[in-house]
This record gives C-alpha cells, sequence and structure tokens, in this order.
C-alpha cells in the first residue's frame, strides 16, 4: 500500500498593499523647517523691531535735526530726537541756486554718465568673455582677475590721470573706475547660463553677434543688469576721494565733497558762512540736512530695483 503525498496548495499571490497614509506633519523635518511655537514667533518680533529701530533710529535723528531750529537743537543739547518746532530753513537755503544746489546737480550728472557708460562697458565685456569661442578671452580674463588682486597703487594711478590731461575734469570721476570687474564677473556668468539653444538656433536663422546680444541676452537678463546698475550707480553718487584728488575747482565739486566739508572740515559752504555763524541757521541742522539730501536719490532708486536684487544676485553670481 502506498502513501501518496500531497502537495500543499500554491498560495495566492500577494497583492502589495498601500502603506497607510501618514498624517500630516508627521513627516521629520529639519529644525530650522520647524513651524515656531508661541515663544519663537515673541523673539522674533522683538528681534526685528530692534533691528528695525537700530536703522531707523541714527535715520529719524538726522532728518528731526535737520528740521529744527537753534533753540530746539541747544534745548537738546546737539542731536534732536524729539522734535518741537519744525522749519525747513535749512533746505531752502541750501536748494536756493548756491553750492549745495549746484553740487547736487554735478553728482546727478556724474551718476547718470557713468553708469550707462560702466554698464555698457561691462555688458560687451562680459557677454564677450562668455562666447568659448571670442578672441583671447580666456587671456583677457585672466588680466581682468589679476587686477581683483594687484593693482598699480594710488601714486601710479594719480601720475596717469594727469598725465593723460584729465586732472581738473569730470571725466577724471568716471574714467579711472568706469570698469568693476566682479560686476563684470556677474554678468558673465549670468551669461553663460543662457541656453545655448536660443542662441544657436539664432545663428542659424542668420543672425549675428549684435543682434543676439540686443534681441536674446539682453531681454533676458534685465535683472542682473538692474542690480549690477544699482552698484555702479551708487558708487559714483557716493564718490568723493577722486574729486579731492583731481578737482581743485570748488564749483565742480560734487554734492559728497560738500557733505565731507561741512562734517569732517565744519566748513560752511560759500554764502551760508555768515547766516550760520550768526546763528540765523543752525550749523548742525545744515549738516543733517546735506545727509538727507545725500541719501534721497539711493532710497528712491532702491525699491524700483530691489525686486530684481535677489534674483539678480543669485543667479549671476551661481553657475548651473
Amino acid at each position: 500500500m502506498t502513501v501518496t503525498e500531497r502537495t500543499p496548495a500554491p498560495h495566492p499571490p500577494s497583492t502589495p498593499t498601500a502603506p497607510p497614509p501618514r498624517r500630516r506633519g508627521s513627516e521629520k523635518r529639519p529644525v530650522w523647517e520647524e513651524e515656531p511655537g508661541k515663544v519663537g514667533q515673541g523673539l522674533k518680533g522683538v528681534t526685528l523691531t530692534g533691528v528695525c529701530l537700530v536703522i531707523l533710529g541714527p535715520l529719524w535723528v538726522v532728518i528731526v535735526t535737520s528740521l529744527s531750529d537753534q533753540r530746539t537743537i541747544t534745548d537738546a543739547g546737539g542731536l534732536v530726537i524729539v522734535p518741537k518746532t519744525i522749519t525747513f530753513r535749512a533746505y531752502t537755503e541750501l536748494l536756493s541756486g548756491g553750492t549745495v544746489t549746484r553740487a547736487t546737480l554735478v553728482s546727478l550728472a556724474l551718476t547718470a554718465v557713468g553708469t550707462v557708460i560702466s554698464t555698457v562697458v561691462s555688458v560687451l565685456c562680459a557677454y564677450g568673455l562668455s562666447r568659448s569661442g571670442s578672441f583671447l578671452h580666456r587671456p583677457i580674463l585672466m588680466v581682468l582677475l589679476i587686477t581683483m588682486f594687484f593693482n598699480a597703487g594710488l601714486i601710479p594711478t594719480y601720475l596717469l590721470v594727469t598725465g593723460v590731461g584729465l586732472e581738473g575734469s569730470y571725466w577724471s570721476m568716471i574714467l579711472p573706475g568706469a570698469v568693476s570687474v566682479f560686476n563684470v564677473l556677474v554678468l558673465r556668468a549670468f551669461f553663460q547660463n543662457i541656453a545655448p539653444e536660443l542662441i544657436d538656433s539664432a545663428r542659424i536663422d542668420g543672425a549675428g553677434e549684435w543682434r543676439i546680444l540686443l534681441r536674446i541676452v539682453l531681454p533676458l537678463s534685465k535683472a542682473v543688469i538692474a542690480v549690477v546698475s544699482l552698484f555702479y550707480a551708487v558708487g559714483y553718487w557716493s564718490q568723493w576721494f577722486n574729486a579731492m584728488l583731481y578737482l581743485n575747482d570748488q564749483d565742480k565739486w560734487p554734492l559728497q565733497m560738500i557733505l565731507r566739508q561741512l562734517v569732517i572740515k565744519q566748513q560752511a559752504p560759500q554764502g551760508m558762512s555768515q547766516m550760520i555763524s550768526t546763528q540765523q541757521i543752525p550749523g548742525l541742522a545744515v549738516q543733517m540736512a546735506v545727509m538727507v539730501l545725500a541719501l534721497i536719490p539711493v532710497a528712491v532708486l532702491y525699491p524700483f530695483v530691489q525686486k530684481h536684487f535677489t534674483k539678480g544676485m543669485l543667479t549671476g553670481a551661481v553657475k548651473g
């Protein structure tokens, strides 16, 4: 009698079951991504309030002091924090067509012309260096990089500027620092990140380098060009050292040079010395008013460029 072995019936194939859904918020996140509690929110508010006070506090003091009369400044012992009597006498006298008005117009003209020249030259240089097939682009790039770390110094630069006849000219404020290598590198990195397919398709359609630059590259580079232009504009507006070296005529001085004379050397602008000495206008109010005038263009320009600032810096400085 033989015993037949029974083979076990095959198990049905198991179907994969979906993992149970995770509850929202159960995933582990880094500490810095966790939603802060009430204590954290309170600390953030206190910190931001403190930062705002540190930044806006001095600006408030400068503006209030520029709008105060001599009695208020004397009672406060100098800088005014709480305004009492508001007067625009310092501003009206500064902008009445004298030295400060002329210096403001000079600074505005230098900033406008210098920014346009520097931006155009930087864009052309960066675009040429971003093309791998351009003539001598690597040696030129190395020369530019060397100038970031080594320069001739102040005396050779002064001899060069005076030797070519720029002393006493407004070009001495623009040409010696017309190109910033850092800005050129930022523009070059951005141009290299533009999709090569766009440029290749334009070349197939018969477009030359100038048409590619004007019709394709520049419209895609508005953010980084806005940032670079802001850097150049702030640099030209804040410039005073070249004026001290090369401009001996006080009628040609920019606003920052007048501000230096007022704050550091305690020298009043021409036509206002007698009014300040007789206390018709507080000297401290005049100094603060010139500071406010120097801050206004940057404060007005920055909000229009701020939306491009972060994007332009990140896309221009990070490749890939």
